[in-house]
């Protein structure tokens, strides 16, 4: 098969490409070993993405290479990945590893407050930007630095669940989590991420949607809320 915009081109597929396949396999791991902790919401989500993204690998999609993007942030990617393959995470770290000079890191909002474009990017993996195509299921990386704050947002007719690789985090000032552990956002639920003082952060995420939302999520941050006057 052929490229129809350059039938020279041969059209790269998701076997011909073992780094991604290899990858795609340790987000299957991830959520078909790990555990729901009883709730029921957890337990569906995770099959959800199991079920999608078995779908997708089974149907060797098109792999459509995107030019590779730093960001500021990135410059912490190597010690993330250290971290990662020291803990219970090993296996995706090194994985990875092995693509990280194809990632195309970026923001995903229009207007991005200044420090935290300095603190934070993502790599989309699997979905409709690529590299590997998909339209039912988003898999991507998020990267922060030490001592970030992520404001408050939500997503629209979008459940995510982000699973720790690397370093230590907190979601709405509830608990700290660590490397291995899961959070689950249900549609519209308002999130806000804050990182450890001492190492980057490095979050795994998975987003299930109607193919029209998961190609435009519409990511907006929560305005400030300014407190009333007494």
């Amino acid at each position: 098969m052929t490229d129809a915009a350059n039938p020279a081109t041969p059209t790269l597929r998701l076997t011909d490409c073992p780094d991604w396949l290899y990858l795609l396999r340790e987000f299957d791991a991830l959520y078909r070993q790990g555990s729901d902790g009883g709730s029921a919401a957890i337990r569906g989500h995770r099959k959800r993405v199991r079920d999608a993204l078995s779908a997708t690998i089974a149907s060797n999609p098109p792999i459509e290479p995107r030019a590779p993007y730093a960001r500021p942030v990135t410059a912490h990617l190597p010690r993330a990945l250290d971290l990662g393959e020291r803990a219970a995470m090993q296996g995706m770290a090194r994985a990875l590893r092995e693509v990280r000079g194809a990632l195309t890191w970026e923001y995903g909002y229009e207007q991005m407050p200044k420090p935290l474009a300095r603190k934070y990017a993502f790599c989309e993996i699997l979905g409709q930007k690529g590299p590997v195509q998909s339209d039912r299921l988003n898999l991507g990386f998020v990267l922060f630095a030490p001592s970030t704050t992520y404001p408050q947002h939500s997503h629209e007719d979008i459940e995510e669940s982000y699973i720790s690789i690397a370093g230590a985090w907190s979601e709405n000032n509830t608990a700290v989590y660590s490397p291995g552990s899961l959070i689950f956002n249900n549609s519209g639920v308002e999130h806000r991420i804050t990182t450890g003082d001492r190492d980057p952060c490095l979050l795994a995420y998975a987003w299930v949607g109607p193919a029209a939302r998961l190609a435009a999520p519409g990511m907006k941050l929560t305005p400030t809320r300014k407190p009333k006057a007494s």
